[in-house]
């Protein structure tokens, strides 16, 4: 019986299709690129120092999310998310938010309760 060569198949994962960092790069918006390149390269400089590469495969799957819901929903739909987004956290409302009381209405309704 022959050993099997270690080098054959390498345990350490190819990245998938448009996961790797210019795929991710290039699917932001620019707003969030600048912020992904810095993220990214952070978490390079400090894997440099521990060769523990945890913080940037992290870095890489959020961003990834995010390219794929930019992909998704179009990068135009994706600005104006986060533009709403900002309005709420500086106003601390929803101008297009229901009351709570108005949505447990809707699902006892919806119930026929």
């Amino acid at each position: 019986m022959t050993a099997a060569n270690p080098f054959d198949e390498s345990p350490v994962p190819a990245l998938p299709p448009g996961t790797s960092p210019a795929a991710i790069r290039d699917a932001l918006i620019d707003e969030e690129r600048t912020a992904f390149e810095r993220s990214y390269r952070r978490a390079l400089a400090d894997e440099a120092e521990t060769l523990d590469l945890t913080g940037v495969l992290d870095v890489l799957r959020n961003y990834h999310r995010i390219a794929w819901l930019t992909h998704r929903q179009g990068p135009e739909a994706h600005r104006r998310m986060l533009d709403k987004a900002a309005e709420i956290v500086r106003t601390g409302e929803n101008p297009d938010g229901v009351p709570a009381d108005e949505v447990r209405a809707l699902i006892r309704q919806r119930l026929g309760q």
